[in-house]
């Protein structure tokens, strides 16, 4: 009777035990498929009012904070953040702390931004001056001629009548008389030193192609929302008329 009752008891115990780790194997995998949900993007319901005004405002602060240089955000905390400031809960860094550790970070992720364009410059300009027809000058400015004109050749003092289409090293186009379909008249000194200089060795009914340096450009700060500090600048410049 003894060793019946020791068998029963011990037949039970590992029906027991192979169902705990039936149910741990279940809890485990239940758990994977929860994380591998959250890693999943959400989808978004754009016919919901207030997630359509979530999703823009999370757009335009991403733009902003890219724009500025901001390249390596951790998404997960950046939502714990905005969670528990706008449920009130108890926020892990105070306002004044947070925002000298954000101005750091853009600080440096501008510096980082700064460097890289200057070395793409630098970089596709070495390059560029090997080309055939690449004209350098003293100043760094590089031109090349595309169509040659036999008209007058401008002073710094003069206006003149331009068609032209500027990009950046990447080919992202930010301005062109062009594609507007009006040419544009301006003084020849009141514009960035890469176009003074060249517009003064240029004749009416020439056409070149233009690579300035940021030096001679828009220089460390930019221009606007479309040329980046320390940005080359393409231009397809064709002198129409010196006024």
């Amino acid at each position: 009777m003894r060793y019946i009752t020791l068998f029963l008891l011990l037949t039970g115990a590992t029906l027991a035990m192979a169902q705990s780790k039936k149910e741990l194997q279940a809890e485990i995998n239940q758990l994977k498929t929860e994380i591998d949900n959250l890693k999943k993007p959400k989808t978004v319901n754009m016919d919901n009012e207030m997630a359509k005004i979530s999703y823009a405002l999370g757009t335009l602060m991403a733009n902003n904070v890219k724009s500025q240089g901001a390249d390596s955000l951790d998404i997960d905390a950046l939502n714990a953040g905005m969670r528990d400031a706008l449920s009130g809960k108890k926020i892990l860094v105070e306002p004044n702390e947070a925002m000298m550790i954000v101005q750091n970070y853009m600080q440096q992720a501008a510096m980082r931004k700064a460097e890289k364009a200057k070395a793409a410059g630098v970089q596709y300009l070495a390059a560029n001056k090997l080309k055939e027809g690449v004209v350098t000058t003293a100043s760094g400015l590089q031109y090349k001629v595309l169509q040659q004109g036999n008209g007058k050749q401008p002073t710094a003092s003069d206006r003149v009548t331009v068609h032209y289409i500027g990009t950046l090293i990447d080919g992202i186009e930010f301005d062109s008389s062009v594609r507007r379909g009006q040419p544009a008249t301006f003084s020849v000194g009141g514009v960035i030193r890469g176009w003074t200089e060249a517009l003064q060795l240029m004749k009416e009914g020439d056409k070149w192609m233009l690579y300035i340096p940021y030096e001679l450009a828009y220089g460390e700060r930019g221009s606007g929302g479309q040329i980046p500090p320390y940005s080359t600048l393409l231009f397809e410049v064709e002198l129409i008329k010196v006024n």
